[in-house]
């Protein structure tokens, strides 16, 4: 194999999708309730966005940032209006995002002695070393250390950790509303509250990781509009594509400190990727679609509660919006063994640790593919009953 072995992948080969669908080689329909991960908002070969990709790739696919071009202008403009801030910056993924975020941190605290950057335990912030360096799970940091310094870990929602470890040398604290890869832990309210007190007081940058929990998951479109807390810096990427490369990080007057030269990236926000994030975000901030959102994520979550006193081995429901969590008991049960028996049934189910099955489907699912999953789930666990005698 010349890919690098750096997924552990099913053996399945996908050719073809169609909303909540995918297809493989010989024809099988899988029901995807992992949609690239949170990526595919809006589903496979989604209309509007096929015609966007068809329209723009005819006209002009990439210029470089050395020039204007009126997508990009219109999307950066689009969602500085859908939020609390005054300028965006473009790239690729999720982790360039949360990089970039960083580095606005550490700009804003130069000068005054202020380097240290505060995250979370348990949070996933992406692969790259500055974005690992803030990553609170010690298994995907262990080969590459010495990571950045001048970083430091707060226990999740512990209000007297947070307070022992925020001081006046902080430039920034990150932190994601919903942790994601850590298992769809929601933040506190209170905690939130404090951390955004503390940054004020001590002049830091207070930095919310959406790259998952963004862009309509939680059927608000930001993440932190579930919130009273306006973060300064929010970076964003997966939805905001829905499908084709694109991050983005945005700030508010108080964290707008880059000049010319400080950033860059080469393909970043390019005609191509901004003409097919500029539907996906008409589409997925109209209210209706995110009331839609709402209504789906409760109806989802009230079917997946119902079956906690069916099933042992399932400890809880939790998360918001179309952003769920299946909390598992470990000592009998493990999220691998789930998502594996899961293909028997054609569904596609990702996990969120050892612990978690993520539930994270394109945010245009309806209500009777919602109805064929829980069917699917619940043939797949009685299946795992039956074989473990659980």
């Amino acid at each position: 194999m010349t890919i690098m072995k750096t997924y552990k992948r099913f053996d399945l080969n996908f050719v073809k999708g169609e909303g909540t669908y995918l297809y493989e080689k010989n024809g099988d329909e899988y029901l995807d309730f992992v949609a690239g991960v949170a990526v595919n908002a809006l589903g496979h070969s989604n209309e509007k966005v096929i015609e966007a990709i068809k329209k723009q790739s005819e006209k002009l696919i990439h210029i470089s940032n050395l020039y204007y071009d009126d997508n990009q202008i219109m999307l950066a403009d689009k969602l500085v209006e859908l939020s609390n801030h005054e300028s965006v910056f473009f790239c690729n993924s999720g982790t360039e995002a949360i990089e970039g975020a960083l580095k606005v941190a550490r700009k804003y605290g130069y000068g005054n002695d202020k380097t240290k950057i505060l995250y979370l335990k348990n949070s996933f912030h992406g692969r790259t070393l500055g974005a690992l360096s803030v990553t609170g799970q010690e298994k995907y940091q262990k080969y590459y250390k010495p990571l950045i310094g001048d970083v430091e870990e707060v226990e999740f929602n512990n209000i007297d950790d947070l307070k022992n470890k925020m001081d006046d040398k902080v430039c920034g604290i990150i932190v994601e509303p919903i942790q994601g890869e850590g298992g769809i832990n929601l933040i506190d309210s209170d905690f939130l509250n404090e951390i955004k007190m503390l940054c004020d007081k001590n002049d830091a940058l207070l930095i919310f990781d959406e790259v998952q929990s963004g862009i309509g998951r939680t059927g608000k479109f930001f993440a932190y509009q579930n919130y009273d807390v306006v973060p300064d810096v929010v970076a964003m990427a997966k939805g905001l594509g829905s499908g084709v490369p694109i991050g983005a990080f945005m700030v508010n007057k108080k964290a707008d400190v880059f000049d010319y030269g400080d950033h860059g990236c080469t393909f970043g926000g390019n005609p191509l990727v901004t003409a097919v994030s500029n539907v996906v975000v008409d589409t997925i901030s109209d209210e209706l679609f995110l009331n839609e959102v709402k209504i789906k994520g409760k109806y989802l979550k009230d079917k997946l509660q119902s079956m906690e006193s069916e099933y042992a081995f399932i400890k809880g429901i939790r998360g918001i919006g179309l952003l769920l969590g299946i909390q598992l008991d470990i000592d009998m049960i493990e999220s691998k063994e789930i998502i594996e028996k899961a293909l028997e049934q054609k569904l596609l189910i990702i996990g969120a640790g050892v612990d978690v099955i993520r539930v994270v489907p394109a945010l245009t699912v309806s209500v009777e593919e919602i109805d064929e999953f829980i069917i699917k789930l619940k043939n797949t666990l009685d299946s795992i009953v039956l074989e473990k005698k659980l």
